[in-house]
């Protein structure tokens, strides 16, 4: 039986904010591995901004320097709406022996109960909390809390700092900047 985070999201792009929340969650819980899964389209907020297929390979080049830190793309290969209890069901038939942990921020704590199928979905999987100044952790549902340093990286801010020619530099890893530069992602 094995350990493992799971942590979804749009990704859209991968950050350090991510990175460090993963490996805080890894290491506070003594996991085995953390799988970023990317969504296809997020039920709680608008459509991503870039396609899945590179937010998928940022998301991939953004863990490749951690052998613990996998990507899983089911949530973009079923397409539609990525409600986790669908991805959380399917996870669990195929690794029924498993015990799996549900990586969220502190900023979507408070919103646990308007979920889809929130009470269905606290059955099957354990929520862990990852603090973030200015947000409360309180919530009706039992969650894991875990402890972060001050970050505060988002992917809006990048996708902005890239639109005005500004540096994302230390912000996103390296080879996250160069596709982002390639493929000329979040440029006006």
């Amino acid at each position: 039986m094995k350990r493992i985070g799971l942590f979804g999201g749009t990704f859209d792009p991968p950050h350090y904010g991510h990175l460090l929340m993963a490996e805080q969650a890894f290491q506070t819980l003594s996991l085995e591995e953390v799988w970023f899964i990317p969504s296809y389209q997020p039920p709680h907020k608008d459509d991503a901004k870039t396609k899945a297929s590179y937010r998928i390979e940022m998301t991939r080049r953004a863990v490749s320097d951690n052998p613990h830190f996998y990507v899983d793309t089911m949530e973009v290969e079923r397409k539609g709406k990525s409600y986790t209890l669908n991805t959380i069901k399917e996870i669990k038939e195929k690794h029924p022996n498993d015990e799996f942990y549900f990586i969220i921020g502190g900023d979507m704590v408070e919103f646990l109960p308007k979920w889809h199928r929130i009470e269905e979905l606290m059955e099957l999987i354990t929520f862990v909390g990852v603090k973030r100044p200015g947000y409360s952790m309180q919530t009706p549902y039992p969650v894991k809390e875990v402890e972060m340093p001050l970050v505060e990286i988002s992917s809006t801010d990048i996708r902005r700092r890239v639109s005005n020619k500004q540096s994302i530099r230390y912000l996103t890893p390296p080879e996250v900047i160069e596709i982002i530069e390639r493929k000329r992602l979040y440029s006006k």
